[in-house]
């Protein structure tokens, strides 16, 4: 008899590989006995691998580095993530209230913060989905560069993805940056408008990593290793276009995302999932995101950033699932910005 494996997401489109995975049956076709668990926010995610009720998760990959450092005071988990979910999902939502034109700057909006600062009216309150998220780093950084100080100019607070278009509706929230296909979904209910897509931030931006505990990974080789095969699989089948719309019709199910299809197939843009050796943990992406922590005061500055990213990310058992001698690396980051 096969392990029974719990694995948690999210519901958004990067957990497509998870979904088919399942959904087609390949987990089964690799011996593998896998309930996909479905949860609402990424404390839960986290907790629940954090003490053994899912087996490995759906994960943000900077929660992912703050959980094994232990960030923000936590008693550290070293998890580890041998495996790249997709590139290119989040991108900026903003209301459609605000009326602030087409561009793709925050310059906009830094006027009407300004505004609001001169009037003693209350700050402009934004969503992301979790303190340690690529979400999170995207929005501060697109802020700063046309002045606005994330810290002190807005109101920045923490929402589950799949609530971001209700609360951006309700006027809870007057933007968000979140993975598709809530962004989409917000454009649909007529309440948001794309400001920018992460992609024309930080070209190929890494958001989420399938992670376990090391302890588990060590206990279980033969387990991971087949986890990883049906994984591959899946990605390959995912980016493949002429799969496109049973793809999305998995996806729209409501045990899934859940989200209408049209929303769903208009959300993809430009998202990748397989190709150009996406799902190879990169090491460098680590290190930038670990970087994106130290400039914002989520980990010490002294932080082994190197180290630590060699533990997490594993791309070693990422190359022996797939019968490589070596997983394909990035060898620099171009179009990145800088970390202060």
């Amino acid at each position: 008899m096969s392990l029974p494996l719990k694995i948690g997401f999210i519901a958004l489109n990067d957990a497509a590989v998870l979904i088919a995975a399942h959904a087609r049956g390949l987990f089964a076709a690799e011996g593998l006995d896998v309930e996909l668990v479905r949860e609402v926010s990424w404390a839960t995610i986290r907790d629940k691998v954090n003490v053994g009720a899912l087996d490995g998760a759906h994960m943000l990959a900077p929660l992912a580095l703050a959980t094994s450092v232990g960030a923000a005071g936590a008693q550290p988990v070293p998890l580890i993530a041998p495996f790249a979910l997709a590139l290119n999902g989040p991108a900026i939502t903003l209301s459609s209230r605000l009326a602030l034109g087409p561009g793709k700057d925050a310059a906009g909006l830094a006027r009407l913060v300004a505004r609001r600062q001169d009037e003693g009216a209350s700050p402009i309150t934004l969503a992301v989905v979790f303190p340690f998220s690529t979400h999170a780093y995207l929005l501060r950084d697109w802020l700063e560069r046309s002045g606005v100080d994330p810290e002190r100019d807005i109101r920045l607070t923490i929402a589950p993805p799949s609530r971001m278009t209700e609360l951006l509706v309700e006027g809870v929230v007057e933007g968000f940056c979140v993975t598709e296909p809530w962004d989409s979904a917000a454009v649909a209910a007529g309440a948001g408008r794309i400001a920018i897509r992460g992609s024309e931030i930080w070209p190929g931006t890494p958001d989420k990593v399938v992670a376990f505990r090391e302890a588990w990974a060590a206990e279980h080789p033969q387990a991971l290793r087949r986890l990883l095969k049906a994984m591959m699989k899946a990605a390959a089948w995912v980016d493949d276009p002429a799969n496109r719309a049973a793809f999305v019709e998995i996806l729209a199910r409501p045990h899934y995302v859940g989200a209408p299809a049209a929303v769903i197939d208009a959300s993809l843009v430009d998202m990748v999932f397989h190709a150009d050796g996406a799902n190879a943990p990169q090491p460098l992406h680590a290190e930038w995101l670990l970087r994106q922590m130290q400039r914002w005061g989520h980990v010490s500055r002294e932080l082994d950033v190197a180290g630590v990213a060699r533990r997490v990310y594993r791309p070693d058992l990422f190359a022996a699932a797939a019968d490589l001698a070596e997983a394909p690396l990035l060898g620099e980051l171009e179009g990145f910005a800088a970390p202060k």
